[in-house]
């Protein structure tokens, strides 16, 4: 028989240490699903090689891939943020998880091209809705300072890992079973996030409206990019003056133009323009444009040149990313004991000149090859000076915002992240696939000269992000 609770003897559990306990493990049932969403973001590409040759993607469809997630997931996540303030975290963080569980399904029984980028443009809404969610409900389990700061900092951390591990996960998985699982492993943590996340956090008091909702301008946002993408890499076929490329990136700047003018004039714009008023936020974000696209080209490129020139295996591939995951990781350390001291301009300025050197390193790249000889110091030097750079693009982006707008400052940077990936990835696509297919060599040696000019433009606009850093303001950040 149970003893009452007052029965001599029995310990009544502290409602407070239970509580407290409660809360670490929501957080960390939160992580697990960030981890998810970051994971899955970084394992496609070392999957790229298997999924072109399982589901028969041309050369530039295979852009997609990547691009359409990225895409989605850019251009949705401030009316994510908002959409939980309006809804309630909890129920968007849930909602979003549904959508990439259910989407992770399709893209790992896919069986062909369409039904695969179709089931990324979905599983990019999905991390939209949860990821911002994710962040909005640390902030109310944590109300003490103290304690918030850390689980936010290890929300942070753990993305880092996510986009470490991602590789190196994805090479066992494409090595030992399928490309399949990359995506299906995302099923069993969604599942354990919808079971554990309503029974460990209350749902929150929503703190919006549904007319503070810039629904138009989000749509326009994804629409814009999405057109500007395709027109990008419909010139791998067609010449960049076509009507087909000419056409589809004009109409999305048009739309681009539009949203802007809408945001003068909508009473509560998706991102007021006063926003870019200060001088560190606005130069910090530019920066972020020009570097992203660029940082997220370089893996995809390393990717196929290692596994389709080289011939390493995927495992091999995934390992080879070991080194730059644990040099990103030294500079990231120097670079937060820098900024205090040097500033935030001189710290990004070294940073960004460091990745545009090992840029051109990477176009070096020769036909025959290695991956000792052609792509380890070139990895490892860009890894460094990134290192220094992601900590100052943050730093830089949150400068002077209240606690009102921070999470804006945030997402809009997390937001150009994205989309600038996804478009310096087609371009860059667009410009190898054009070199090779008119060069006239060898397959290997068309492809790897396709790849070394896509190399050269990509150090060509990180040394546009090193100049652009002498804008942000002497002695910005430092203590």
């Amino acid at each position: 028989m149970a003893l009452p609770d007052d029965t001599p003897g029995r310990r009544t559990a502290d409602p407070e240490k239970v509580l407290d306990s409660r809360r670490w493990v929501a957080l960390g049932v939160l992580l697990l699903v960030q981890f998810m969403l970051i994971l899955d973001a970084s394992a496609a590409t070392i999957a790229l090689p298997s999924i072109g040759s399982d589901l028969g993607f041309s050369r530039a469809g295979l852009t997609w891939v990547i691009d359409g997630y990225v895409l989605m997931a850019g251009g949705l996540l401030l009316l994510g943020g908002r959409l939980g303030d309006v809804l309630g975290r909890r129920r968007m963080f849930m909602a979003g998880v549904v959508v990439f569980g259910l989407s992770s399904l399709v893209c790992g029984v896919a069986q062909n091209p369409e039904q695969l980028v179709a089931a990324r443009f979905v599983q990019g809404i999905g991390e939209a809705l949860a990821a911002p969610a994710a962040l909005g409900l640390i902030a109310l389990l944590f109300t003490d300072r103290s304690e918030r700061t850390k689980a936010i900092g290890l929300f942070g951390g753990i993305s880092g890992l996510g986009g470490t591990a991602g590789p190196l996960l994805s090479g066992v998985l494409v090595e030992f079973a399928s490309w399949r699982w990359i995506f299906l492993i995302n099923i069993p943590v969604a599942v354990a996030a919808l079971v554990l996340v309503p029974r460990l956090v209350s749902g929150g008091r929503p703190s919006g409206k549904w007319s503070s909702i810039d629904i138009p301008s989000s749509v326009g946002i994804v629409l814009a990019f999405t057109a500007i993408v395709f027109g990008a890499i419909e010139a791998a076929t067609n010449p960049w003056t076509s009507l087909q490329v000419v056409g589809f990136i004009s109409g999305g700047v048009a739309l681009l133009a539009a949203v802007l003018v809408h945001q003068t004039r909508a009473r509560d714009p998706l991102v007021p323009l006063h926003f870019f008023t200060d001088r560190t936020r606005l130069s910090a974000n530019l920066v972020t444009v020009f570097f992203y696209a660029v940082f997220f080209s370089q893996f995809y490129f390393v990717t196929l040149y290692l596994q389709t020139v080289v011939g390493l295996s995927p495992l091999e591939t995934g390992l080879s990313f070991l080194p730059f995951g644990i040099t990103i990781g030294i500079g990231l350390s120097i670079a937060t004991a820098l900024v205090p001291r040097l500033g935030l301009r001189s710290v990004l300025v070294v940073g960004t000149s460091l990745a545009a050197v090992g840029v051109w390193l990477l176009s070096g790249i020769t036909p025959d090859g290695s991956y000792v000889s052609d792509v380890l110091a070139g990895s490892l030097v860009l890894a460094f000076g990134s290192g220094l750079v992601l900590p100052c693009l943050q730093i830089g982006a949150v400068n002077a915002v209240t606690e009102s707008d921070a999470g804006l400052a945030s997402g809009v940077q997390q937001s150009l992240q994205q989309v600038a990936g996804a478009v310096g990835l087609a371009v860059l696509v667009s410009l190898a696939i054009g070199r090779s297919d008119g060069s006239g060599l060898e397959p290997a040696a068309a492809t790897v000269d396709g790849y070394q000019l896509a190399f050269t433009v990509g150090t060509a606009i990180l040394v546009v992000a090193a100049v652009t850093s002498f804008v942000v303001p002497r002695g910005a950040s430092r203590a």
